[in-house]
């Protein structure tokens, strides 16, 4: 416990150094860990700051108005340090997945611009849907047929019937889903979508999904332009 390595100087050493030893590790406990323990380091540290280190000794009391506003300000500045740093991680969380999803996308790119078969393309694509949007299964239909029951739209939202689904909210439905592979204005198939229950993939992943159709699609639309041999 760092207040009562500080006992010793506490006759000494004025409580407001005392009290950045104590951010210090606070700073240390919520970018390692999580929320939680970013506010129990905090409480915890404040609570043995007045114990151990303030006016009464081994007291939970304080006399001093100087006391008391460090305390408050332990408190205040540990809470806002932790809040950073779960914004830090969660920032960090969010690129690492951008980059995670460019990256597929540049897989499939890279596929299409080697010249591989429209077959090929098509099955990377239903892999990485199934890893991205955590499917239990994914398949494709081609042709522009429509297909009834919720379908997933160019902008990334669930569109069930006239209404949006709220996949944030809700999580993704039970029903097959259907991902319409569009390319210069035509449909040239659906992935088929089978969600796992309980999942709800966020807006970036499901506009990646979209991407990834599209290019499928893309890879559809050349293989019928190309000239017979």
């Amino acid at each position: 416990m760092i207040c009562t390595a500080l006992i010793p100087a506490r006759t000494s050493l004025p409580n407001t150094d005392a009290a950045l030893v104590l951010v210090a590790f606070i700073v240390a406990v919520a970018a390692f860990g999580n929320r939680a323990a970013g506010y129990l380091a905090t409480l915890g540290t404040a609570l043995w700051f007045d114990f151990f280190l303030t006016v009464p000794y081994e007291r939970l009391t304080i006399t001093h108005r100087t006391d008391v506003q460090t305390t408050t300000l332990l408190v205040l500045v540990g809470a806002g340090v932790t809040e950073l740093a779960v914004a830090a991680r969660r920032r960090a969380r969010v690129v690492a997945l951008d980059e995670t999803l460019l990256a597929v996308v540049e897989s499939t790119a890279a596929l299409m611009a080697r010249g591989e078969s429209t077959d090929a393309v098509i099955d990377q694509v239903r892999v990485q849907l199934t890893s991205i949007l955590a499917l239990r299964a994914c398949g494709f239909e081609p042709g522009a047929a429509q297909v009834r029951g919720p379908r997933l739209e160019p902008e990334g939202t669930l569109r069930w019937g006239a209404a949006d689904w709220k996949v944030e909210e809700h999580g993704f439905p039970r029903d097959r889903i259907a991902l319409p592979a569009r390319y210069c204005g035509g449909v040239y198939g659906h992935f088929l979508l089978t969600p796992t229950p309980g999942t709800a993939p966020g807006l970036h992943a499901r506009r990646t999904a979209v991407v990834l159709a599209d290019l499928a699609a893309a890879s559809l639309a050349g293989e019928r332009t190309q000239p017979r041999r």
